[in-house]
This record gives C-alpha cells, structure tokens and sequence, in this order.
C-alpha cells in the first residue's frame, strides 16, 4: 500500500496558494502594525537556507517619509506607497565564519549535537567561500525563499503582496544603508487590497514544465 497524494488535492494552504495573484491595486489608507510586518517577517524566516545560514535582512518600509524615499528610485510604482509595506528583502553573500553561531541554538535545544557543527561549517566552507558566483546565488536563492513565504502569509492573512525587481539595485543599497554584503533581491509591497486586481492568472499545462523520468 502506497501513500500516494489523492489526485483531487483540496486544504486550506493550497487553496490559498492557487488562489494568490499580485496585486496592482491597494487601500492607501490602511497601515500594518508593528507586530503584523514583525510575523510576516518571523514566517518568512521560517524558509529554508542552506546550512541554516539564514543570511537574509528585511527592511520595511512603512513611514511616508520611508516611502516618499522608495518610489522614485523604484521607477516610481504606485505599490511602493500606496500598499501599507514595502519590504527591501536582502540577502547577505554567504560566510561560513557564522555558521557557529547561527547553529548555537540548535546545540543548546538538544537538536543538534556540538560535534557536529564543525560537520556542516567546513563542507560549506570549501562549497561556497572560494567562489563569488556561488556565494551571491545563494544571497538571491535565501531571500527568494523567504520572500515566498511572506507571500503566501499575507495571502493567507487576506493581504495582498507584489514582488517586484523594478528598481535602482544601487539607489535602493545607497538610500537605505545596505552593507557592501548584501543583495535587494526584491521588493515585496503587502498590505490590504482595493478593488480592481486582477484573478489568478492562468498557467502554462503541466504537460509543457514537467518531465517525469
């Protein structure tokens, strides 16, 4: 006996999966709290991240004054004012160097064994610390990761998100203090929605993307 997925699958997280589309359209005059961009962000850190380097930074951008800054040098986007956030999500190149650190915790809740920290830190060490391109790839692929995830927390929390790339990468790391290691992969603008936006836009068949081998 297998334990095959049924054909029809129906729950709440994928419904809201296929039923998220970026949004164009948000109230101007709604606001999130602190403690709502502090979960978002605390569910998008939950993504995964090779090594549990967790090398990502998020910059949310909520004040007029903030905003006001953003939209020029995002090619003036409506989104990035009009939506409650805009978040600058960042990912830092990858050093091996924290990986103690970032692996303490574990250690001290009895997940891991101390022993094996060295385990993970030197194998990371000799993939990435030697090559640029990689330690940049995975900056972009961990913060993509958690972008994703903020995604589908607001979608799920009846918030719209727009990820956009739609921006001056230099102006972006100049006017909000990025350090020389870190990426703006995206901005992501989440708040509540306005009438207008669009449905879920249909995708290209399963038969196009898939290969089963």
């Amino acid at each position: 006996m297998t334990n095959a997925l049924p054909l029809t699958m129906t729950n709440a997280v994928i419904e809201c999966i296929l039923s998220r589309s970026a949004a164009k359209y948000y109230d101007p005059t709604a606001t999130l709290s602190d403690d709502q961009i502090r979960e978002l962000v605390r569910i998008g850190t939950s993504a995964p991240t090779s090594f549990h380097l967790q090398n990502w930074r998020f910059i949310a951008v909520r004040s007029p004054e903030a905003k006001a800054r953003l939209r020029p040098i995002a090619w003036d986007q409506p989104a990035t004012t009009e939506a409650a956030v805009t978040f600058i999500v960042c990912g830092q190149l990858v050093d091996t160097s924290v990986i103690p650190d970032r692996l303490a915790p574990l250690v001290e809740a009895d997940v891991m064994p101390a022993a094996m920290v060295p385990e993970w830190e030197i194998p990371a060490r000799d993939l990435y610390m030697a090559y640029p391109q990689r330690r940049r790839d995975e900056a972009v692929r961990t913060a993509t990761f958690g972008a994703a995830a903020m995604i589908y927390a607001a979608r799920s929390l009846g918030l719209g998100s727009t990820p956009m790339i739609g921006f001056d990468f230099e102006a972006v790391a100049r006017e909000f203090g990025l350090a020389e290691n870190e990426v703006p992969v995206m901005l992501l603008s989440v708040g509540p929605e306005r009438s207008g936006n669009w449905a879920p836009k249909p995708r290209r068949p399963i038969d196009d993307v898939l290969d089963l081998v």
